[in-house]
């Protein structure tokens, strides 16, 4: 069953060979998505998350996670 994702992932993540060699960052920052993924993985919180990376907002690091979310039960 397949379900429409209501978030463009052009809007919260980018992708440019110049910035961070091509690594997805969260759009307008540095901040490479892989960041909040190993912050999470090592059992840190989302607030310790914050206070490393001020610049990435809490709607993105949501967004990213929906995407994430959306993209392992779509492929199930």
């Amino acid at each position: 069953m397949e379900t429409t994702l209501a978030i463009d992932p052009k809007t919260i993540i980018h992708v440019d060979p110049e910035i961070m060699g091509g690594t997805p960052c969260f759009k307008g920052t540095r901040v490479p998505i892989k960041n909040l993924f190993d912050y999470l993985e090592t059992g840190e919180t989302l607030e310790s998350f914050f206070e490393g990376f001020p610049r990435v907002t809490q709607e993105q690091v949501e967004g990213v996670l929906e995407l994430a979310r959306h993209s392992l039960l779509e492929s199930l």
